[in-house]
């Protein structure tokens, strides 16, 4: 009886022992999931604050910005029936003034379906839909199958067809070379006028 009484002791020893280990973890998790809980609600705090912040900025800088058109392309017609078409690398509409549309790198062609068209182009340029009136500034060159000029500045009217500008004005015309003040290309660029200190260098055949 006596050995019988010692071997059966170890039993309620480790079941004890497992009881204090199960409590030791038990405290430990009790400590550990409210710090792990606080941790996961403090990140998904911080997400969603910074998504607000960064929404918060993105939304009026979209909505401040004006209308942009990249690598737009315009065709019509004057009164005539004559037809054009100007193109640019970026086109921005005024939002001060909705009729003005500001132009980078415009090109202009005069008379494209003709057999002689006339090329224009410009650093920059303003077309006003009010008035149907398009500003060329800016290293203009105008380039056709009879003159090859570089000048300041140039307007067209997209209503009478006629290209126009002031400003000293100097190339290469069918006659030979040309500068003067002021300049205008009616009758589809086959007549070139000159006025103002106009000089020339007639090349005789």
């Amino acid at each position: 009886m006596t050995d019988a009484a010692i071997s059966a002791s170890p039993g309620p020893r480790r079941d004890f022992a497992r009881w204090r280990r199960r409590s030791r973890m038990i405290r430990r998790l009790r400590i550990l999931l409210p710090g792990a809980i606080a941790l996961i609600l403090l990140t998904m705090g911080g997400f969603v604050v910074q998504a607000t912040v960064m929404g918060g900025r993105a939304t009026p800088a979209g909505d401040d910005e004006p209308i942009q058109l990249v690598n737009p392309r315009f065709v019509g017609r004057d009164d005539k029936g004559r037809a054009f078409v100007l193109t640019a690398k970026v086109a921005v509409r005024d939002e001060g003034d909705y009729q003005r549309v500001v132009l980078e790198k415009p090109t202009l062609i005069l008379d494209e379906e003709g057999p002689n068209p006339t090329r224009i182009t410009a650093k920059s340029g303003v077309y006003r839909e009010d008035r149907r009136v398009l500003n060329l500034d800016g290293g203009v060159k105008m380039n056709g199958a009879n003159a090859n000029f570089d000048t300041a500045s140039s307007i067209f009217n997209t209503a009478t067809g006629e290209l126009e500008g002031q400003g000293q004005i100097s190339g290469v015309g069918s006659l030979g070379e040309i500068t003067a003040k002021s300049y205008g290309v009616y009758d589809k660029g086959e007549r070139l006028v000159f006025k103002g200190g106009v000089r020339g260098q007639i090349n005789s055949k």
